[in-house]
């Protein structure tokens, strides 16, 4: 186990570089697979085009449609649902969405789902905490290079290592991991439970300090809010990363009155800068209670284009960080792979049982969901970092 990731350099993301394939709703290329915008089309869609009418241009939406109508025909031949994380695209999340959310909330509903098939609207690892929670349906990912620098991070031979490095401490590990990484944890957690969690499993071992991996950032906001000590790792993730305190000062000049809502994902020094911090669903929640006239949202391109959808009244400012990871998954390629039935998640059931464990501890919590909400004014802990 190295000091610090081979992949991280003076803070900066230096792993693999990959080429975004789909910006925010590029336009599909329909020919190869013979979709026409016909008579039949026209009545199942058009309707639809009102909720994606300020991301998707009128003259575009024959594009758009085709594939969209082949794609939900072919959920109802097949018995199957999509799962869209709050990150994809409006096309996906407005358009085929079933269920929409954050990760861990998608993966709660594919257990109530009666699908045969789910497919992940999402990164790997998303569709293997589904796997772990729905080991009798069959799990599709349009593509299997979506992944994600956080779950990049650390593997399940670093957990172990860990553990003999700080005997008798509990290993809280954030979901945005791989599946054997969370097999070798004690439980997990969401941006919007993390507090709760770190707070419970401390009281559960009888300790005062906690290991929480792999996001460093996520781990330095969570001790910001508790008396328990945080011993972090040196992941983040590479869309979060990138914002900055300067860039929130800038935008404050610029756009007098606006109120910045952040994810704990963020640097420590962002989130002090933020009028109000939380996971994807509670920054969703805030626009939805509390309609900002103009509002930004520090987190990935789209959540922006989705929170927006539901709510026009407020104006975003869009301070743009997208994930190429998530924008590997498209419309052309969720529709190979449901006419395909390709790409299919596998875990061994070993490994899966000892995941599902970590899962199901962290969900079997009960918790205050003001505890997700980051006070923002709170001074910032040393929190070690492995």
């Amino acid at each position: 186990m190295e000091n610090k990731l081979n992949n991280w350099e003076n803070g900066r993301w230096i792993g693999q570089t990959l080429e975004v394939e789909n910006g925010v709703c590029a336009l599909p290329a329909n020919k190869e697979y013979k979709l026409d915008y016909n008579d039949d089309v026209k009545l199942a869609t058009d309707h639809l085009y009102a909720g994606v009418s300020n991301f998707i241009p009128k003259f575009e939406w024959p594009a758009y449609a085709p594939l969209v109508h082949a794609i939900n025909t072919l959920k109802k031949d097949k018995n199957a649902v999509i799962l869209a994380h709050n990150y994809m695209t409006p096309d996906i999340f407005g358009l085929i969405g079933d269920y929409t959310g954050d990760s861990l909330g998608l993966a709660v509903e594919a257990t109530k789902t009666n699908a045969s098939i789910i497919v992940q609207g999402g990164v790997h690892f998303m569709a293997e905490t589904s796997k772990i929670l729905c080991p009798e349906k069959r799990i599709l990912i349009p593509s299997l290079r979506a992944g994600c620098s956080l779950a990049s991070s650390i593997t399940g031979e670093d957990v172990k290592l860990i553990k003999k490095k700080y005997p008798g401490l509990p290993i809280v590990t954030y979901v945005n991991t791989s599946a054997d990484v969370k097999a070798e944890s004690d439980i997990c957690c969401t941006s919007s439970n993390a507090v709760a969690i770190v707070e419970y499993i401390a009281k559960k071992w009888n300790v005062d300090k906690v290991i929480m991996l792999p996001d460093e950032y996520l781990a330095k906001n969570v001790a910001k809010q508790t008396p328990i000590e945080v011993i972090a790792w040196h992941g983040r993730c590479e869309v979060h990363a990138r914002f900055s305190s300067s860039d929130i000062k800038d935008m404050r000049e610029e756009n007098p009155g606006v109120v910045v809502l952040a994810h704990p994902e963020c640097p420590p020094d962002v989130v002090s800068e933020s009028d109000f911090t939380g996971s994807t669903k509670a920054m969703s929640d805030y626009v939805s209670k509390n309609k900002p006239k103009n509002v930004i949202l520090l987190t990935e391109c789209s959540m922006s284009d989705n929170v927006a959808m539901q709510n026009p009244e407020t104006k975003f400012v869009r301070p743009c960080n997208l994930c190429p990871h998530m924008k590997r998954i498209t419309l052309e390629n969720i529709y190979e792979c449901l006419r395909n039935e390709k790409y299919e998640i596998t875990l061994s059931e070993a490994l899966r049982k000892k995941a599902h464990k970590a899962v199901m501890d962290m969900i079997n919590v009960d918790f205050d969901p003001l505890k997700g909400h980051f006070d923002p004014s709170l001074s910032a802990t040393n929190v070690k970092v492995i």
